[in-house]
């Protein structure tokens, strides 16, 4: 399969052509001023070297008349070499030719200086804010993405992606890319002058640039292979530090410290080997280009030394010559060295590239006027009816989960679904909440069909409390807020006061103005809980969705949560899903669940009298309390 990365990469600078089309005539300025430089410094020299010769030489002779003198007295080599020069016997140096030259010479690569420098500003703000559209993307993919992919990944290696591997790329674009392009026309127009004055000397030179490609281009391919496991090793060990750390009580309980440290350090041992083995190789590309740069340098020194001797070419040219030859051997180490560098931010490139071609969830509805689109339907902010009609769904396509599942709440019903551990009960609150989309049959929501509802319309419409509380780092008040942005402040209170959390929050020093963590560790589970209850409390849904929201706090806590969250489901239509059965003995419909399928469904005397499922579970609940 033919990769496509960096045709996709520089895809992504089209929105900035306006300012490259500034950046490449900055460029090309830089270029020309490089490439004049040494031209105006190898005249200087040549006015210098002229000037002293001429001193030497006795005054009132002409120039002529030196190199036949010479000729006959057999120096036709000294007289070949003062032919080619611009004496005068008897005077000096030319001070002020050889000032305007210098004069010259420093505002030209002062002017060099500015160009480079512009283009290095111009080609910043290009590469930053082509990165900061390709977060922007990757952020609303996430978005697009389906559980499923979250659910087989760990978080840190989707982090790493997000910062390390953009950076990354980063890097390559803002000196990578323009580097290359500024190297590429550096040669070409340093071979070009270069011809223009010696088309010998010049054809030495650019023998090495085959050279080059032949002795760098094996190295150039494995930075590549390397480069990528760096970076995937790189979130393979974000991932791990991820797990760790959200894991840590876990680890220490269970004394799986050591195995844990034990992966770490396996896991940093191959990162630590494919780093190694990309910065060896991305540092031996310039060492193997200066070898062949000297190597030319060498060639340029004797042969034009040989010349200027015959008289083919002035000392200023060969002083130019051989300033061109570092000039051009340089470029061409930057090229070989950023071809290196750039596979680093093309395997980042890469990862940043596959993690957008993602497969993502069917593409939503939307409201609009056009009757030619497929538009999404608007529901009125009424009690809510919730029919699933034989409803399937499976996470892998051979391993069947859910089957002609059917069941309906009516508005401002609650129905409790209880079941054993894989019985399906979190996978119903998912297609609920459509996190998955189904496989077949239809969930209808006051009578209209999922599939003409947008994900968003169909969200709005509900709220939870899960067994995971989910906190953010900041204030109470804030975390608590985050259940509806334009709710006031009388709003937020009101909700605080139904969920109980008014009081435990008035003890602390600071009040609702407590900042908490990511975990918030200053927080027992059972206030934790409250929070979530209060922020359901004031998104004021008209589905609620309680999973196991009472599983982790004491019997006290649980009471209080019991009655905030009674006190949440009054007039609302209610999904309660709990290991404990005690607690649901008051809903108006207990749904029993077993290997995806409603195996019951009744009120809860109801059940215990039938003598099936739900009886053997509440019994297995009680079995200690019932034995005398």
């Amino acid at each position: 399969m033919k990769d496509n990365t960096l045709t996709r990469l520089i895809a992504r600078l089209r929105p900035e052509r306006p300012r490259l089309a500034i950046i490449f005539p900055l460029i090309v300025l830089s270029i020309g001023f490089s490439i004049i430089g040494p031209l105006l410094l190898g005249d200087a020299i040549n006015v210098l070297f002229d000037g002293i010769i001429s001193r030497s030489l006795p005054a009132g002779v002409t120039k002529i008349q030196l190199i036949d003198e010479l000729r006959a007295s057999g120096a036709g080599h000294i007289a070949d070499m003062i032919a080619a020069m611009n004496i005068n016997p008897g005077t000096g140096v030319n001070v002020t030719r050889l000032g305007e030259l210098l004069g010259l010479t420093a505002l030209i690569y002062l002017l060099t200086a500015v160009t480079d420098w512009a283009q290095a500003y111009l080609m910043a703000g290009v590469s930053q804010r082509t990165l900061f559209r390709l977060r922007q993307e990757a952020a609303e993919k996430l978005a697009r993405l389906p559980l499923r992919y979250f659910d087989s990944r760990p978080h840190g290696e989707i982090l790493s992606l997000f910062t390390n591997d953009i950076d990354n790329l980063a890097s390559a674009i803002e000196t990578g890319l323009s580097k290359l392009l500024t190297s590429a026309l550096m040669v070409l127009a340093i071979l070009g002058v270069m011809f223009w004055i010696s088309p010998l000397l010049a054809a030495l030179t650019i023998v090495t640039v085959p050279l080059s490609v032949v002795t760098t281009r094996p190295i150039v391919r494995r930075i590549r292979a390397h480069a990528e496991a760096q970076w995937n090793q790189t979130g393979e060990l974000n991932g791990l530090v991820e797990q760790t750390h959200t894991g840590h009580d876990l680890i220490a309980v269970y004394g799986q410290r050591q195995p844990v440290i034990d992966e770490f350090n396996s896991r940093n041992e191959r990162l630590r080997e494919a780093s190694f083995r990309t910065g060896f190789l991305s540092g031996l590309v310039k060492p193997v280009m200066s070898v062949i740069g000297n190597l030319n340098y060498v060639l340029l020194a004797v042969i034009g030394g040989f010349q200027v001797a015959t008289g083919a070419i002035t000392l200023g040219s060969v002083q130019a010559l051989i300033t061109y030859s570092r000039r051009f051997s340089s470029p061409v180490q930057d090229i070989a060295a950023e071809m290196a560098a750039l596979q680093s931010g093309l395997a980042s490139a890469r990862r940043v590239f596959d993690f957008l071609d993602v497969p993502e969830d069917r593409p939503d509805l939307v409201l609009s006027a056009a009757a030619t689109m497929a538009t999404a339907v608007a529901l009125p902010h009424a009690a809510r009816r919730v029919q699933l009609q034989r409803v399937s769904f499976r996470y892998d396509p051979h391993r069947p989960l859910i089957e002609d599942l059917t069941l309906e709440a009516a508005p401002g019903q609650t129905v409790a679904i209880v079941g054993p551990t894989g019985a399906g009960k979190t996978t119903l609150v998912n297609l609920l909440m459509r996190f998955y989309e189904i496989n077949g049959g239809r969930i209808l929501l006051d009578g209209v069909d999922y599939s003409d509802l947008s994900r968003d319309e169909v969200r709005r419409c509900y709220g939870m409390v899960l067994q995971d509380t989910w906190l953010f780092a900041g204030t109470i008040w804030d975390n608590i807020g985050y259940g509806r942005h334009d709710a006031s402040d009388e709003e937020i209170l009101a909700a605080s006061r139904a969920a109980y959390v008014d009081h435990f929050v008035r003890t602390l020093p600071d009040g609702y103005a407590t900042v908490l963590d990511s975990e918030a560790s200053s927080l027992s589970t059972g206030q934790k809980q409250l929070l979530t209850v209060a922020r359901a409390f004031l998104a004021n849904p008209d589905i609620l969705i309680l999973d196991e929201a009472t599983s982790n706090v004491d019997t006290r806590t649980e009471i209080l949560i019991q009655n905030a969250m009674a006190r949440l489901r009054s007039g609302r239509t209610s999904f309660v899903i709990a290991h404990r059965l005690s607690t649901i003995r008051a809903a108006d419909t207990i749904v029993v669940m077993d290997a995806g399928r409603i195996v019951e469904q009744g009120k809860h005397d109801e059940l215990l009298r039938n003598q099936g499922f739900y009886h053997r579970l509440y019994s297995s609940q009680f079995a200690e309390t019932l034995t005398p």
